[in-house]
Order: structure tokens, then sequence, then C-alpha cells
């Protein structure tokens, strides 16, 4: 196992991420996290999963035309990561910033693997990684994530239902033996990567108040460094500032 993955960074900033399966409300939580440092102050960095400019185009393509393999969806991934680890990480953690991932490497773990990937294979992939101060999963059953989806829009998501895999034609039975194997997966990387976990089914106030307490422990004793955004790299597009 690539010791990075279990060892904590050295850089002034704090880096905290979200997982969970689609629906899970994490995303939803994130965003208010977010702004709730920014109204305490704090100078927030937010990326997202799959959102690099330098790979996206290629994903969305690929997706639409439903021709990636499982190994090949995971190395576009990586790549998309990679992209914005260097770049959009790194870079304001070493100025002493808060960095909010809606999704980590713990996603490639989860989605991959859950597509046939090897997960040793996977977790080499990601050897260059490191180790967030706070990686939150937010946990549901699959009959209240495919409520949550289907209530927010019209329809299931090829992918996200593991269509690719032929499980089933029908979509949601095929959503949830998908979903069930990610499940799985998350599950088992608690113990793995120490990963906190919150109840998901709760009420939003709830899950806000529970996050933002784990969150205030991990600040205790942070001073953050005067922004110097002078010294930091043009960031791509999908990074925001909150206090832009």
């Amino acid at each position: 196992m690539p010791a990075h993955l279990h060892k904590r960074h050295d850089y002034p900033g704090k880096l905290i991420i979200v997982e969970g399966i689609d629906g899970s409300g994490k995303s939803t939580q994130l965003d208010l996290l977010h702004t709730w440092l920014n109204a305490e102050g704090y100078s927030v960095f937010f990326t997202e999963w799959n959102s690099s400019a330098l790979i996206k185009d290629t994903t969305k393509l690929g997706k639409k035309k439903k021709i990636l393999t499982p190994t090949t969806f995971s190395l576009l991934h990586c790549i998309d990561f990679a992209d914005r680890f260097y770049n959009a990480i790194i870079p304001p953690l070493k100025a002493g910033m808060i960095v909010l991932c809606d999704r980590y490497i713990y996603t490639a773990f989860a989605r991959d693997a859950a597509r046939g990937c090897d997960k040793d294979w996977l977790r080499s992939l990601y050897s260059y990684a490191v180790r967030p101060d706070m990686a939150m999963l937010f946990r549901v059953d699959l009959a209240t994530s495919l409520k949550r989806i289907k209530a927010g829009r019209a329809e299931i998501k090829y992918h996200e239902a593991g269509m690719d895999l032929n499980l089933s034609p029908d979509i949601e039975e095929s959503f949830r033996l998908f979903q069930g194997r990610v499940v799985v997966n998350y599950d088992a990387m608690i113990e793995e990567f120490g990963l906190s976990a919150i109840d998901g089914a709760q009420d939003i106030d709830s899950q806000q108040k529970e996050f933002r307490k784990a969150i205030k422990k991990i600040l205790k004793g942070y001073k953050q460094k005067p922004l110097l955004t002078q010294n930091l790299p043009p960031l791509p597009e999908e990074v925001v500032y909150a206090g832009q």
C-alpha cells in the first residue's frame, strides 16, 4: 500500500473531502460547509471530481458514445485528478488555505473497483495523493439514494447505474446492483483509510451540525496564513475561490 495514502501531509493548509454514492447528499453538505467557512472568514478553494478542463471533454465524449471500458474510464479519471491535484489542490494547501473537494481518490477506489478494476492497481495509480485532514463519507441506503435522484432529475444516468456492465436491462435494478458494489467498497475504506461517516438519511440541518462539529476539531489550532494570491499559479476554471 502506498505510504502517502496513509500519511498526514505537512502543508499548512487543510484538505477536507466528502464521499458517498450518488444521491447521498454530500454535495449539498459540502456547499453548506463552504458557505459557513467563508462566513467565518476562512479562505477556501473548491474543486470537484471529473472537472479538469484538460480531460473533461474527452470523458464526456466517451461517455456519450458509450465506448469507455472500465480501465479507460479509470485512467481518464486519474488524469483528471492528477491535473487538479497538482494545479488546484496543492498550491492552495501550500498557501495555508482550506481546500474542499467534492470527491477524492476514494471515489475511484469505490467505483472503479465496482467496475472490476484491481484494487491494488487503483491504489498505485493514485499513490502520489496525500491523506486528507478530513474525509467524510455520507452513507445512505440505496432506496433513499434512488428516490433523491429521481426527485431531482428526469432520469438516472447511464454510467451511474452501471449500465455499461450489463448487470441488468432494467436501469433501476442495474443502479441497485452497481451502487450496491460501490457501497461495499466505501464501507471497507472506513477502516482501511480512517474515513469518518455521517448518516446521510438524517435531515439536512442535523447532518450539517454533525459535519461542522467534526470540522471544528480539525481546525483547532489551525492558523490561516495571509493569502498571497500573486504567489499562486493560475487555477483551472472549475476551482472556485470563496472570496470572489
